[in-house]
Order: structure tokens, then sequence, then C-alpha cells
């Protein structure tokens, strides 16, 4: 069998060794060097124009349904509970908690579950909303898992590494927001950034106002492409006055977007998280549709109020 095997950034050192044993097996090997983001950035133009019979994605479950053959391999990391306690001392004054963790940890979810429960703690474990699979999982754009039970609990509880995936279930709910990073030894409450992102969000959108021309991106990636959203998008801006384009690539380069230098403000409808973790990269405001909207809507009562 002719496969092609693709892994995600912090994977890609196990490349060789999952080629090789696939190799042994018979089958014949190629390896995806081309940067991924996650299950929603299958290499399927790689795989077509390859004519391979197969593309394995390891790292990541099952994103959305795809014309071709796909097989999903997830990376399970057995990380260690031993912040459990310290966590424990932090959530002293809330009774009931939610658990949330990525696809690497979803095997460790009930024991960590029942800790808390051992320790007197009510445990809830909400539902994803469409794009993750399991309860308790979250994506970066995905964060069902934790705003499905925000209502019902006294506090949320993250497990895993780095900031990225808990990020989006911050910004998304309104209890306290506890995250465990097990490989950095570290547990703190991070919803004091639910302030900071909303702060940057509102910079965004005042600096937007004075925008008379916007540049909507649009991705080819299978699980982030939203062509349809990007017409509405531009229909809107354009019946407003405005001038607006859309612009297309697999993966941006902001490089490359810089130099566009006669678009006032960017507009994203790819992955949700580039409008909150990339804002940084381009000189110029880039925005969510939501952000958009908003921008649209107050240029509208500025402009009646000059009249």
């Amino acid at each position: 069998m002719r496969i092609l095997i693709q892994f995600p950034e912090g994977l890609k050192q196990k490349a060789l060794e999952y080629a090789k044993s696939l190799e042994a097996k018979g089958d014949e090997v190629i390896i995806s060097a081309s940067p991924n983001f996650g299950a929603c950035d299958l290499a399927l133009d790689e795989a077509r124009n390859l004519n391979v019979d197969k593309l394995i994605h390891y790292g990541h479950a099952e994103f959305n349904k795809v014309d071709f053959n796909v097989e999903y391999v997830p990376y399970e990391i057995d990380a260690p509970l031993d912040l459990l306690p310290k966590s424990l001392e932090l959530l002293k004054d809330f009774k009931t908690i939610g658990l949330v963790t990525t696809v690497q940890h979803l095997h460790q979810l009930e024991a960590i579950k029942r800790f808390y429960e051992s320790n007197g703690k009510t445990v809830l474990i909400g539902k994803p909303f469409g794009f993750a699979k399991h309860p308790g999982q979250i994506l970066g754009c995905d964060i069902g898992s934790s705003s499905s039970v925000d209502s019902k609990v006294d506090a949320h509880v993250y497990f895993g590494g780095g900031i990225f995936h808990p990020l989006g279930a911050v910004l998304n709910t309104k209890k306290p927001f506890l995250a465990i990073e097990p490989f950095d030894n570290k547990v703190e409450f991070i919803d004091k950034l639910r302030e900071t992102y909303q702060k940057r969000s509102k910079g965004k959108i005042l600096s937007s106002l004075k925008a008379s021309s916007f540049a909507i991106m649009v991705t080819t990636k299978n699980g982030q492409h939203n062509m349809r959203l990007a017409e509405i998008l531009k229909k809107k801006i354009e019946s407003d006055g405005l001038s607006a384009a859309i612009v297309v690539a697999n993966t941006f380069d902001f490089d490359s977007l810089n130099n566009m230098m006669e678009f006032d403000a960017f507009v994203n409808t790819a992955c949700p998280r580039i409008a909150i973790d990339d804002v940084d990269r381009l000189r110029k405001p880039l925005l969510s549709a939501n952000e958009l909207m908003q921008v649209l809507s107050m240029k509208k009562e500025l402009t009646a109020l000059q009249k």
C-alpha cells in the first residue's frame, strides 16, 4: 500500500520511526513535511497529487468527514498526576468542578475524576459541540466540553500542556478556570486572561473604525475552509459602502499579508484562533467575523451622530 503519513509539529520527530515500521510491513511510505495545525489540516492535496492509497494522520482524533481514505491515530501521553494534590488546595472553595483535557490525555480523565471525587468534589464532564469527538475533550475551536457545563459548576479544571487549548475555553466561559500543566509543573488560575483578551478585542475594533478596505482571509484547509462566510461578509462590507476582497491561501504567511498594504484591516474566516493568537503578526488589525460586525455597527452609529 502506498501511504502518506502526517504529523503535527510536536510529533514530527516520530516521523521516521513510524515510516520504518510501516515499511517493514511492506508499505511504501511518504512523509508530509508541511506544517500541520491539527486534524482540521489534513494533507489531502498532497495525498491526491501523490496518488496514495491512504493518509495516516497521527496525533489527533477525527475532526470531520472527508472524501478520502484517512486513518486517524491519536497519540496518548501519560502525564504525571503529581500536581493534583496541589490543585486540590487551590480548589478548596469550589464544590463542583468541570474537567477537560486534550485528546492526548483523555485516557487519564477517569483517574483524575476519581481523585477529585474521592476528595469530596462533584465532577462534571461536558460534551463537545461537534468538532471534538469525546466528552471532556477540548480543541482550540471546540470548547463545548467546558461551556456546556459552565452554568452548573463552580470552577473549571484543565489538565494538559500549554495554554492554547484552555484559552479558547476560558474566553467562552465565566467561572474560575484552573490550568494544571504537568510538563511545566504549574498549577494556576488563568481566568484573568479573559480581561486581557477582551481589552485586546476592543482595541482591534476601535483601531478598525477608520478602515475603508478589508481583506477577508479564506483558507483551503479541509476543516477550516469557509468561503460561504467570506462571501456573506464581503457583501455586508460592500453594502455599507466600503471595499472588500477575498484573499486565499492554505497556510497564511503573515509576511506576505503584511505586503498587502492597501488593506486597512483583515478579517479571518479560517481557524478562529488566528484572530486571537496571531494579531501581533500583522501591522493592520486582524478581526474575527463577530468583531467585524461590531466595527460595521459602530461605524453606522458614528456616521449617524456626525449628521
